[in-house]
């Protein structure tokens, strides 16, 4: 017969986990770091209660995803010691979820740390008139060049595709532009680093599923801030 649990063995058994999930997952202890950060800077910036709040439910949210992806990582090593196709599909579409939710997160985060003020400022300046070209369809222009280079540099590699891996990672590339136009359209220091944060986070996930080596990554970063600054830094307004 089993014995009656206390109404305080559950409470335990989940705190367990919490701490278990601390301790053996490095995204874990960053993803609290990261939230850390955000609450104070949340408070730096003197924002509404409704604000935080939404921050603090975001970041819930990606905690949750990060336990959730961790038991099932731990679940699939159980049934699955040996390594099956099927088992690699559960663990990335755990991983996937995990970026997802941290996308969608820092993206809130940037909305608010913007402002609506500062967010109107930024849709007019990208409908405005900036050395001759609009600011959207400098962006547009900016990304195709990013593709361009990054098709090229995977054509010099020795392995990868055109879709997948390669010598230069464009998702790094794409990110790294991102977030280098960011900081010449937002004057917002913090938004600025949120948009790097996010597309370091992009980088670290590629190079977590092992589709690219640091190397790689570093090589489409620098694709991506390089043509960056030639399309808003260098550029004359």
């Amino acid at each position: 017969m089993p014995k009656n649990k206390t109404p305080m063995e559950p409470f335990q058994a989940a705190l367990r986990g919490v701490i278990q999930t601390f301790r053996t997952q490095r995204h874990m202890r960053i993803h609290l770091f990261v939230a850390l950060v955000t609450v104070l800077g949340a408070v730096i910036l003197n924002l509404r209660i409704r604000e935080i709040l939404i921050l603090l439910f975001m970041i819930t949210f990606v905690l949750v995803a990060e336990m959730f992806n961790s038991a099932i990582e731990a679940t699939v090593d159980l049934v699955s010691p040996r390594y099956h196709p099927l088992a690699k599909h559960a663990k990335d579409i755990g991983a996937g979820a995990v970026l997802v939710t941290t996308i969608m997160a820092i993206i809130v985060g940037s909305l608010i740390a913007i402002g609506d003020d500062q967010w109107e400022r930024l849709k007019i300046s990208l409908t405005g008139q900036t050395f001759g070209m609009p600011v959207a369809a400098r962006l547009a222009v900016g990304v195709s060049m990013v593709f361009l280079v990054v098709i090229i540099g995977k054509g010099l590699g020795k392995h990868g595709s055109i879709l997948q891996g390669g010598l230069v990672s464009g998702h790094s590339a794409i990110g790294f532009f991102l977030a280098t136009s960011t900081f010449f359209l937002v004057d917002n220091l913090l938004v600025g680093l949120i948009a790097v944060l996010l597309a370091a986070i992009i980088a670290q996930s590629r190079w977590e599923a092992k589709i690219h080596s640091v190397f790689e990554l570093v090589l489409g970063a620098s694709v991506g801030i390089i043509l960056g600054l030639l399309s808003f830094g260098f550029m004359p307004k």
